[in-house]
């Protein structure tokens, strides 16, 4: 997988304008969480306390302005947007919502190959959360006296979840072009500081790495983000470089990192489970003696992210061996279980 946000090279006012159309973007969302975490019809001054980028209106007719525009083009991207009021029989103040039922998705069904595809990218995007703007949007609903629904928001604000510290800082730095500087701890080297303009972040065979031009070696270089030893600074402005066109990130990490020595592990998975798992495997015989069930042998390159990936289907999927993999997915499981290993 890899993680290159789309800006636009080489037009005039390229950066400026893709700073504009993700001001637009996160407006529209917060005002959608804004109008789904409650049942509530909220009134325009409600509305304007609660998505924070409302607050840069200078005047009330530039802000209905753009309430107005918001409330068309949320229109026009299929949200339901309802207008009403609390009680029928008075004129009160009109109030907006969004109708939940017809926003809802319907059942949707999917294929075993589809749902391995789905169950492969979960382990990317692990979490479904909100971030902070969408999460202070929700606080100020609060303080306004109305109390969000948050269980209608599972989903609408996916953010990719790593264990690697500079995943975030660095992911930012890309999307915005911006240069940056961290310190650094080659294998068997010195920690030293990089200064690097972020090209793309990529996933290869379970570690995560950055394609970029290293400005003190003046070449493209690849740093896993596994070593980055200290917080990612940014050392100049967003949109201050071009990512060179024809860059295929995934090769360059290919042909840097190497061939990945992989192994076999034999695991026990039950009939209907494990889809990603099934998918890669290189052979699924029935268990002997154990009806409903599988021996998957399957390819692993490193113990502690399939560890990570095995675990999160529980008792669905037992590792036979190698015994060190089997002993990473047990230390997982008794931690999530809360007993001592």
């Amino acid at each position: 997988m890899t993680t290159t946000p789309p800006v636009p090279a080489g037009v005039p006012g390229g950066a400026a304008a893709a700073a504009r159309g993700a001001r637009r973007t996160e407006r529209l969302l917060n005002l959608v969480i804004a109008l789904a975490a409650t049942r509530r019809w909220l009134t325009k001054e409600q509305i304007r306390a609660a998505v924070p980028q409302y607050a840069d209106c200078a005047t009330t007719v530039a802000f209905e302005r753009m309430f107005e525009r918001d409330k068309e083009d949320l229109r026009e991207l299929g949200v339901p947007l309802e207008t009403g009021g609390e009680d029928p029989l008075f004129e009160d103040e009109a109030g907006y919502r969004i109708d939940r039922e017809a926003y809802a998705l319907p059942e949707i069904r999917f294929t075993p190959g589809e749902l391995a595809v789905l169950s492969l990218a979960s382990r990317v995007w692990q979490q479904a959360s909100l971030a902070g703007p969408a999460t202070r949007a929700l606080v100020k609903l609060r303080s306004l006296g109305v109390e969000p629904d948050e269980s209608s928001l599972v989903g609408v604000e996916p953010r990719v979840r790593t264990a690697e510290p500079a995943f975030e800082p660095l992911y930012a730095a890309t999307r915005d072009r911006t240069p940056v500087s961290f310190t650094y701890r080659r294998a068997g080297g010195e920690p030293a500081v990089r200064h690097v303009e972020p090209w793309a972040i990529v996933s290869w065979h379970g570690r995560w790495y950055l394609v970029g031009h290293d400005r003190d070696r003046g070449a493209s270089r690849v740093f896993r983000l596994s070593r980055v030893a200290s917080a990612v600074k940014r050392i100049g402005r967003p949109g201050s470089y071009r990512v060179p066109e024809g860059i295929d990130p995934r090769e360059v990490v290919a042909g840097t990192v190497g061939a990945v020595q992989t192994r076999r592990a034999r695991l026990l998975v039950r009939s209907g489970a494990g889809l990603a798992v099934r998918r890669r495997a290189r052979s699924v015989q029935e268990a002997e003696g154990r009806p409903g069930e599988d021996v998957v042998v399957v390819d692993v390159s490193d113990v502690e992210s399939s560890a990570d990936e095995l675990a999160a289907y529980g008792a669905d999927v037992v590792v036979l061996e190698p015994e060190d993999l089997r002993e990473a997915v047990l230390r997982r499981l008794r931690g999530a279980a809360g007993v001592g290993a």
